[in-house]
């Protein structure tokens, strides 16, 4: 069986031989053009043997020019719609037409973004994300409608380069945010994106962050994967989550043990991740990235032990 077909049965919710296997983590080469971060990826992909794999884009929502703050509802409103293809995304665009040429017809590549509200946090509003949910709710959440547009432009682009699917990051956990701010700002954009999308990935996968999930309230995203930190202190268990949606889960390797345990241990710790997994619409993989100076002859356990699997 091959990466595509295996992948493929998964997603019919048919049994497969083992499950696909991939793991993640950032590799920070985001200065250096996405060529270069393409090449990267591709020999990372094939020094491993993954049977599919997930794109890192650690390049940023471009914030409005000569803005380096969002901190004011006049700051929000300068948040508008623009070309996806003339801003630092282009690199992520020239990397995902590198993979799909070099992946062609050999394994499936998923793409990542971060959802709406994420992106605004994370490198315009920062540390002032709290005090505009607070004092503009309606300014902040017309902002966040436009980024999801912008999103929406984003993922088709990728989508229509060869990506499988959109993976994308959305925080869900109320060790980040209220659920009551979760319900107001963060799910509707990001239903919004999915929603828009749902026809034209087979891999669209929600990534749910966070340690003490709203996981009742994300059941209805319409994507074909859950993906969170299924080994942590808190869950949900793979099962759970099973039984409640009719795709695919996506984990049970604990992320946080990769770089920080021996290989022995690793082993049992696939072969249980696969137990708890299932022998149907499971894929596996880490639940969230993993640290970046990993230990190579640990993460190729990882693999080896899932392929054994199999035998």
């Amino acid at each position: 069986m091959d990466k595509i077909e295996r992948v493929d049965r998964v997603l019919n919710g048919e049994e497969v031989d083992r499950p696909p296997v991939t793991l993640w983590y950032h590799f920070g080469v985001q200065h250096a053009g996405g060529e270069q971060f393409a090449k990267i990826t591709t020999a990372y992909f094939n020094y491993y043997d993954f049977d599919y794999l997930k794109v890192m884009n650690d390049y940023f929502y471009p914030p409005p020019e000569g803005l380096d703050a969002v901190k004011t509802k006049d700051d929000l409103k300068r948040i508008t719609h623009f070309d996806v293809e003339k801003c630092d995304w282009q690199h992520q665009f020239q990397a995902l037409k590198y993979l799909s040429r070099e992946l062609k017809d050999k394994a499936f590549f998923i793409d990542t973004v971060f959802d709406p509200w994420q992106s605004l946090r994370r490198n315009m509003a920062g540390e002032n994300i709290e005090a505009l949910m607070a004092d503009e709710p309606d300014a902040m959440l017309a902002a966040l409608d436009v980024i999801a547009d912008n999103l929406i432009e984003y993922c088709k682009k990728s989508l229509a380069i060869g990506t499988a699917g959109i993976f994308m990051s959305l925080y869900a956990g109320k060790d980040l945010i209220t659920r009551e701010n979760f319900l107001r700002f963060v799910k509707p954009p990001v239903m919004k994106v999915f929603a828009a999308i749902a026809g034209l990935g087979k891999m669209n996968t929600a990534h749910i962050h966070g340690e003490d999930l709203f996981f009742e309230d994300v059941l209805d995203f319409p994507v074909n994967i859950f993906n969170w930190w299924d080994r942590g202190p808190k869950g949900p268990s793979l099962q759970w989550v099973k039984e409640r949606i009719q795709g695919c889960v996506m984990g049970g390797i604990n992320q946080k043990i990769v770089a920080r345990t021996t290989r022995e241990f690793l082993k049992n710790h696939v072969r249980e991740g696969i137990e708890l997994g299932g022998p149907t619409r499971f894929f596996l993989a880490n639940g969230c990235s993993s640290d970046t100076w990993g230990y190579p002859p640990a993460m190729k356990t990882i693999v080896e032990a899932a392929k054994k699997s199999g035998k």
